[in-house]
């Protein structure tokens, strides 16, 4: 008997229904259209696809998409004067800065630059902050470790007092989403490349987190059986019956893991879905406490 499918994709998509009507309701209301700007620097084919996938999300939901493509050669200063002038801008409500940025550019002080009301990616130091303190809330949560937790509440999966262990410590994915573990009073490890028994940690968790970025890297050996699996990764692997002879895979070996697991995402289908909705949804949340209509709600 497989485990149960965790379908992100139809989540994701009653998710942006919602976002859609509460945009028009808001407009309506309000006189105000959301408006996200995305800024992409240099010509990652990953990042533009995303940031396109992303436009076209917005232009659905009803919110204003405002997109800004930089040069691999743009500046720091340069940079930081797009950032300033979007800050003030009333027609934008949430800034989106596409990761990751070349690396002549500094991230961290490009992050800490965009307004904290319009950090509707949840990057700005003070909202990771926040988010690692107890008794504090920050402005947004990422979308996709908001993402990963909205399938797990979907689910029903009880997380209080549960064995999740986070494979990755990314600033993206891993180490938000571990905070947001643990603020829902999971007992949480995080495992990274330095990790002894990796499969032996694994393997304790009643629920997974798999962010590291490699492809099938998680076997069946290395599940507790009935464990709930979320497989962020996203890895492209060659696959000579595929039309273009590649297809995407995650970090988990799918055919493997349904064998075992109680829950599982799909790659794709699973989690990628949910980071664009999380992103509408803290799209428009911005809009509402700009113009008075909200007030930050916990994490």
């Amino acid at each position: 008997m497989g485990a149960v499918l965790i379908d992100g994709k139809t989540i994701a998509a009653q998710i942006r229904e919602r976002v859609k009507e509460q945009t028009a309701a808001f407009v309506a209301k309000t006189g105000v259209k959301p408006g996200l700007a995305a800024v992409l620097v240099g010509d990652n084919p990953a990042s533009h696809t995303y940031v396109k996938m992303k436009r076209k999300a917005c232009a659905e939901a009803g919110i204003e998409s405002f997109g800004f493509e930089l040069p691999a050669t743009t500046t720091q200063q340069e940079l930081e004067d797009l950032i300033n002038v979007l800050n003030i801008r009333q027609d934008v409500h949430g800034i989106l800065v596409q990761l990751p940025l070349p690396d002549h550019l500094n991230e961290e002080r490009v992050l800490r630059l965009v307004n904290i009301d319009k950090d509707v990616d949840g990057f700005h130091p003070e909202n990771i902050g926040k988010l690692a303190m107890k008794g504090r809330e920050p402005s947004f949560v990422p979308a996709t470790p908001s993402g990963v937790m909205r399938l797990l509440d979907e689910m029903k999966v009880p997380l209080a007092g549960a064995n999740a262990v986070v494979l990755g410590r990314s600033n993206i994915v891993g180490m938000p989403v571990a905070l947001l573990l643990v603020r829902r009073d999971a007992t949480v490890t995080v495992c990274h490349s330095r990790t002894k028994d990796l499969p032996g940690v694994v393997r304790q968790a009643d629920v997974l987190i798999a962010a590291v970025g490699r492809a099938n890297m998680v076997k069946q050996s290395w599940l507790k059986p009935g464990a709930v699996v979320i497989d962020v990764g996203i890895n492209r692997v060659d696959d000579p019956s595929a039309k273009n002879g590649t297809r995407l895979v995650g970090d988990v070996d799918f055919e493997e893991a349904e064998q075992v697991a109680g829950m599982i995402t799909p790659v794709p289908g699973g989690v990628g879905p949910m980071t664009i909705a999380m992103l509408l949804e803290n799209t428009l949340t911005a809009a509402k406490r700009i113009v008075g209509e909200a007030t930050p709600s916990k994490a």
